[in-house]
């Protein structure tokens, strides 16, 4: 397997495919970098350098008892874009991975990055508090907590339900991807995922979102259980300064999946546009 050790010595693993100017993909909890495998496989045949890790205690990275929260993940990111010598990069992150690529930028800059690409992702915060009162009240996350504590192997398989927009009418579930988000889930270490609720929920993006000085995609759909839009895109687009929202009407929280060829296909054109 390829992996870098960080600072600390945690074990960070990744895929490295292809060659071309490099596409960066940050994942969303509780999953690994397997959850970018329909985006890996064609932009890699689009002629493009593609790279994906599984952050700390998730997926075959190192499981650590400490460093999971947003700031050493994003520089955890550094270390490998760094060891990888990454440059002119377009970094896409889905849910709490735009927020490790939100506080990427925050911390380290823009040098290895060209554009930026948010979709359903947590920016700017996800809790409710007087400052954003559109957020989700504690009792959301706590209940987070509680069934990742108390059986969590049957909390992210349930979880999949409204993750994929499979509870509304007519929708039709993919068996097949309940169980490769509940594989990818069990995968991570109870710590770092019990960890990481409170990082994707209370962590406050916006001073990163203002230093994300690149052209910035966010995409969203507006059925979104997980992370509901209004107090997330439609915000954070008004306060990165070169963000454009596309909102995918009825698409739920992962349709990197569930949108698949739309959402590959909108990217590229982000990509290819000036």
């Amino acid at each position: 397997m390829s992996t870098i050790s960080t600072k600390d010595g945690t074990r960070i693993f990744y895929k490295d495919w292809g060659s071309g100017q490099p596409v960066v993909f940050s994942h969303g909890w509780p999953l690994s970098a397997d959850a970018w495998d329909g985006q890996m496989l064609f932009f890699g045949q689009q002629g493009y350098r593609v790279i994906a890790h599984d952050r700390r205690s998730h997926g075959r990275s190192d499981q650590t008892w400490t460093g999971n929260h947003m700031d050493q993940y994003a520089d955890d990111l550094a270390e490998l874009l760094d060891a990888l010598d990454v440059r002119d990069a377009v970094i896409i992150g889905h849910s709490t991975g735009g927020g490790e690529v939100a506080r990427y930028i925050g911390r380290h800059g823009t040098g290895r990055v060209a554009k930026a690409v948010l979709v359903g992702a947590v920016p700017p915060i996800m809790l409710k508090t007087a400052a954003n009162p559109g957020g989700l009240p504690m009792e959301v996350f706590d209940g987070i907590r509680k069934g990742t504590y108390d059986d969590r192997s049957q909390f992210f398989l349930d979880l999949t339900m409204p993750f994929y927009g499979f509870n509304r009418d007519g929708a039709k579930v993919s068996e097949g991807l309940r169980q490769s988000f509940w594989l990818q889930g069990m995968m991570a270490g109870i710590k770092g995922a019990y960890d990481c609720i409170q990082q994707f929920s209370e962590t406050d993006f916006t001073e990163d979102l203002r230093k994300m000085a690149v052209p910035t995609l966010l995409i969203h759909g507006d059925d979104d259980q997980i992370v509901p839009i209004d107090a997330a895109a439609r915000r954070a687009v008004e306060i990165a300064p070169q963000a454009t929202l596309t909102v995918y009407e009825g698409a739920p929280h992962g349709l990197t999946a569930t949108h698949q060829d739309r959402f590959n296909a909108d990217v590229l054109a982000f990509i290819k546009g000036a």
